[in-house]
C-alpha cells in the first residue's frame, strides 16, 4: 500500500512538472506574440547655410524614429517653429507656426512635454504641416528616443530625434537661418518583451508549482522513512525470531563409526565438506542436516533450508506480527509459486522433488544415526508444511 501510494504521488509530480513546464512555455511564447512593439528609424538629412562661414551644411544620420501611429514614408520640407517661444511645446491649440509662403512644404519642430503627442501633432496637421518633428526632454539619456502613441493621427509623418539634435536645430531656426529636413525611411525593428501582468502570472504558476513539488517530496521523504523503519523492525524481529527457532532445531555431535563419517554420505551443503568425529551438526525440520558452525548463520540470514528451502518459522509454527508489513518483501522463497510441504515417507528409500510442490528427503537422511522422529509441540495449523515421521530403530 505505502508503495503504490508513493508510486501515485511520483507520477503526479512528474505530471505536474511537465504539464506546467508545457503550460508556461505556451503561455511564453503567446505573450512574445502578444506583447511586442515594431517600429523604425528615420534617417534625417539636415541641410542649412553656416551663419559664420555662408558654407551649406549637411548632416545625415539615423537618430529619428517614427511614431508608432505614423506613417512609414519620406517627407521634405522647411523647417519651422512655433512663433511664440513660450507655445515651443504647441499644447496650445492657438499655437501658430512661422509658416513660410503659401504653398511651400514645411515641417514642425516641438518640444516634448505638458501634453500628449497626440495634441502637439493635432495642432501642428491642423496648419498643413507636412510632418511633425518632436524632440525629446528631460530623458535621463539625452540621445534616446521612443516609439510615440498617437492613435488617431495616423495621417501624418511624425517622429521623434535626440534632445541636443532638436535644440541645436531650435537655435539655428532662433538665429534665423534657413533649415531643410528631409526624413527618410530607415531600419526595421521587432522588439519583444513581457507585460508585467504576465510575468507576475507565470511568477505565481512557478510558486504554485514548486510548493506543490515541495509538499511531494517532504510526503515522499516521510513514507521512505516510515518504510525503511518498518523493514527495520520487520528484520529485526525476523532475526529474535530465527534466534529462536534455531534454538528449538536439534543438535547432535558425530561420532566415530557414525555412517555420517563414511566417505559415500553427503557433504555438507553449506560447506561442502564432509562430516568428522566430533562435528556438531544441526538438525532442520525437514531433517536435512549441516554443521552447526555452518548453517547458523545462514539460518540467521535465511531462515530457510540450504537445501529444500523449507522455511523453518513455518515449519516450527514461530509466528510474527506483520502489522503495517504487509508491503515488505517476504525473505523466504517458494518453488514455482506453490508453498513448500515436508513430506516423508515411511517406506520410501530415496527422495525427489514431487511436482506439487511436496519436498521428500534425499538418501542422506535415513541415514542419521538417531531416531528421526520429530515432535512440533505446535500441530502447525498456521503452515502448509505437513510432516511425517519415519522411525529407524
Amino acid at each position: 500500500m505505502a508503495m503504490s501510494l508513493m508510486q501515485a504521488c511520483r507520477t503526479l509530480a512528474q505530471s505536474t512538472w511537465l504539464l506546467s513546464f508545457c503550460f508556461v512555455h505556451l503561455l511564453c511564447l503567446d505573450v512574445t506574440v502578444a506583447e511586442r512593439e515594431e517600429w523604425y528609424t528615420a534617417f534625417v538629412n539636415i541641410t542649412y547655410i553656416d551663419p559664420v562661414t555662408s558654407e551649406v551644411r549637411t548632416e545625415k544620420a539615423e537618430y529619428g524614429r517614427y511614431g508608432e501611429h505614423s506613417l512609414k514614408r519620406d517627407a521634405k520640407g522647411v523647417v519651422v517653429l512655433p512663433s511664440l517661444s513660450q507655445d515651443r511645446q504647441a499644447c496650445d491649440p492657438g499655437t501658430r507656426f512661422a509658416v513660410p509662403v503659401q504653398g511651400n512644404a514645411w515641417i514642425a519642430l516641438i518640444a516634448r512635454g505638458n501634453c500628449t503627442f497626440k495634441d502637439k501633432i493635432r495642432h501642428a496637421a491642423s496648419q498643413n504641416a507636412t510632418a511633425i518633428v518632436i524632440f525629446n526632454v528631460g530623458s535621463s539619456n539625452s540621445n534616446d528616443t521612443i516609439t510615440m502613441p498617437h492613435s488617431g493621427m495616423g495621417d501624418v509623418v511624425a517622429i521623434m530625434i535626440p534632445e541636443p539634435k532638436g535644440r541645436e536645430v531650435a537655435a539655428l531656426l532662433e538665429r534665423n537661418v534657413t533649415v531643410t529636413m528631409h526624413i527618410t525611411i530607415g531600419t526595421r525593428n521587432l522588439q519583444k518583451y513581457v507585460s508585467r501582468t504576465s510575468v507576475v502570472f507565470v511568477s505565481i504558476s512557478f510558486i504554485i508549482l514548486m510548493i506543490i513539488s515541495l509538499a511531494w517530496l517532504v510526503f515522499y521523504y516521510i513514507q521512505r522513512f516510515r518504510y525503511v523503519n518498518a523493514r527495520d523492525r520487520y528484520q529485526r524481529r525476523l532475526g529474535d525470531a530465527a534466534k529462536k527457532a534455531i534454538s528449538k532445531l536439534q543438535v547432535r555431535t558425530i561420532r566415530k563409526g557414525d555412517e555420517e563419517t563414511e566417505s559415500d554420505f553427503d557433504n555438507c551443503a553449506v560447506c561442502i565438506e564432509g562430516y568428522k568425529p566430533n562435528d556438531v551438526v544441526r538438525i532442520l525440520p525437514c531433517r536435512h542436516l549441516f554443521h552447526k558452525n555452518c548453517v547458523d548463520p545462514w539460518l540467521l540470514d535465511h531462515r530457510t533450508c540450504p537445501m529444500c528451502k523449507i522455511d523453518i518459522l513455518k515449519a516450527l509454527g514461530i509466528a510474527l506480527n506483520t502489522d503495517c508489513l504487509d508491503d515488505l518483501p517476504l525473505d523466504y522463497e517458494m518453488v514455482g509459486g506453490v508453498v513448500l510441504e515436508a513430506v516423508v515417507s515411511a517406506g520410501s528409500s530415496e527422495g525427489t522433488l514431487s511436482e506439487g510442490g511436496s519436498v521428500v528427503l534425499d538418501p542422506g537422511v535415513r541415514r542419521v544415526g538417531l531416531p528421526q522422529d520429530y515432535h512440533d509441540p505446535d500441530p502447525l495449523r498456521d503452515s502448509p508444511i505437513t510432516v511425517t515421521t519415519d522411525t529407524h530403530t
